[in-house]
């Protein structure tokens, strides 16, 4: 990994002068852009809207344990012709934190279908919206079309949690023993954090865009809700829809990283199998978190995949 400084004339330094310490990449300015909120039944929900008024309209959905902070560079990019929707999960990121919250999959599927209606994109008066959604956030986008009758023109499915068996060992102990790790004390709680988000990049993250993925979890809410969302999320979530992938009549794009040690990618072909007439991209070299892995090659796929029918 390697660390950039940017220094000036070595008269301008001393040995005793410290580093200016690094600042997550762009966190708080992301943030900012998440000027709006919801008020869903599981708390606040923080959300934005880049792009012309009159773009068509794009949708992105995080997972976990992310938030919408993990499509920043994405949605600025689809922000230069779509109108685009980004949002904070109840539990994640800028959004809501609290002891008792329920942030099940059950709940954010709900919870985006109502948004969807608030936002005005499914209720059959204007144009329907391509729904952009990575790891669970597939999940959530499934549940929400097949549960609750959300309406999309099309959707893609990014290293999606959406059939079993999901959740590794590492994620199965943190969740069966939540009330445990929850009392961790702080630098240790970190430490652990960054160490398992890092896991999901094949290559090295820089350590700014690190310290803007585990931001979120620091403190005594971001601690507790870490743990929460892991304990809550549960197997039943994609059980309940897995049969029903064959009801799916909207053109769906699966697409994936190829060194995916989360999700492996043999479940990119087995989910496109699933869907009727599903394509299917592969992102070579890519992690689970492939928007930081390989951003170029994703933005290819997803804006060719957006972008004709919606040009």
């Amino acid at each position: 990994m390697t660390e950039r400084t940017t220094e000036g004339p070595e008269d301008a330094r001393t040995p005793e002068a410290p580093e200016a310490p690094e600042t997550p990449d762009g966190l708080a300015d992301w943030a900012s852009a998440l000027d709006r909120t919801y008020e869903s039944a599981s708390g606040t929900v923080r959300w934005g809207r880049l792009g012309p008024a009159d773009g068509p309209p794009v949708v992105l959905l995080h997972g976990t344990p992310w938030s919408s902070y993990t499509w920043r560079g994405m949605a600025r990019a689809l922000a230069q012709r779509f109108r685009v929707h980004v949002w904070d999960m109840p539990g994640y990121g800028t959004s809501a934190k609290y002891e008792g919250q329920d942030v099940s999959l059950a709940a954010q599927g709900l919870i985006f279908a109502e948004l969807l209606r608030h936002w005005g994109l499914s209720d059959g008066a204007g144009p329907r919206p391509a729904v952009l959604a990575h790891d669970f956030g597939g999940c959530v986008a499934l549940r929400a079309h097949l549960l609750h009758g959300a309406q999309y023109e099309r959707l893609a499915l990014v290293d999606a949690v959406a059939l079993a068996p999901w959740g590794s060992p590492s994620y199965r102990l943190l969740g069966g023993h939540a009330e445990v790790f929850g009392q961790l004390p702080p630098a240790l709680h970190e430490a652990l954090v960054r160490a398992y988000v890092g896991s999901a990049s094949a290559r090295d993250l820089p350590e700014r865009v690190l310290d803007g993925l585990v931001a979120p979890w620091l403190g005594a809410a971001g601690q507790g809700a870490f743990y929460r969302q892991i304990r809550q999320n549960d197997q039943r979530f994609t059980d309940e829809i897995e049969g029903r992938y064959g009801e799916i009549e909207l053109p769906v794009l699966v697409c994936w990283g190829t060194a995916d040690t989360w999700i492996p990618v043999d479940r990119a072909h087995r989910l496109a199998g699933l869907i009727p007439g599903a394509g299917l991209r592969l992102v070579e070299g890519a992690g689970h978190l492939v928007q930081e892995d390989a951003p170029a090659q994703l933005a290819a796929a997803l804006v060719d995949f957006v972008g004709p029918a919606q040009a």
